[in-house]
């Protein structure tokens, strides 16, 4: 096995690569096992290392994509608890405690809805603007030179292509169950 995975880096980086038969499910489940743990191995060393990036400002890489989401021209005006956990694929209450802390540490604000009472809309505050803006943005765009440094743009192209198209995918097993 050891040699299969040797011989195919080999064959990637001289882009010789024989595609495997597309009928052969073994094969189909072989890549999807390793696609699927490579995933959720960049999962973690992002959030281990894209922590570390932006830790000085107190920001996880939850809170970065809060603020990040809060941050679009679309939610300057804030974004309400369910949208927010909808656009970050997220649990409303996995977020309610991110929110709590970021609340605490004065990068956002939670304020009553005018159109409905019982809803909170969440908003960057003028601190948390600052912080996103002047001090982890910076960090933020060394991280992504430095995590996709042997990428050339076509790579960025398929690479966010195929990640769509997977997010599309979970997303139509999300509705089914």
């Amino acid at each position: 096995m050891r040699q299969f995975i040797y011989n195919a880096i080999y064959l990637i980086q001289q882009n010789t690569m024989d595609y495997p038969n597309k009928t052969d499910k073994n094969t189909r489940n072989d890549l999807a096992n390793r696609l699927f743990f490579r995933l959720y191995q960049c999962t973690n060393m992002l959030h281990k290392t894209g922590t570390r990036a932006v830790e000085e400002e107190g920001l996880t890489t939850q809170q970065w994509a809060v603020l990040g989401a809060l941050s679009r021209a679309e939610a300057s005006e804030g974004m309400n608890v369910g949208d927010l956990a909808k656009y970050l694929k997220v649990s409303r209450q996995n977020l309610s405690g991110l929110l709590g802390r970021m609340e605490r540490d004065g990068n956002i604000e939670l304020v009553t809805s005018t159109l409905d009472r019982r809803s909170k809309i969440i908003k960057m505050t003028s601190n948390g603007r600052e912080v996103w803006e002047k001090l982890a943005q910076p960090k933020i765009r060394n991280y992504y030179e430095s995590a996709l440094a042997d990428f050339s743009t076509e790579d960025l192209f398929h690479t966010l292509h195929y990640l769509l198209k997977l997010l599309s995918n979970m997303e139509k097993i999300d509705r089914t169950e």
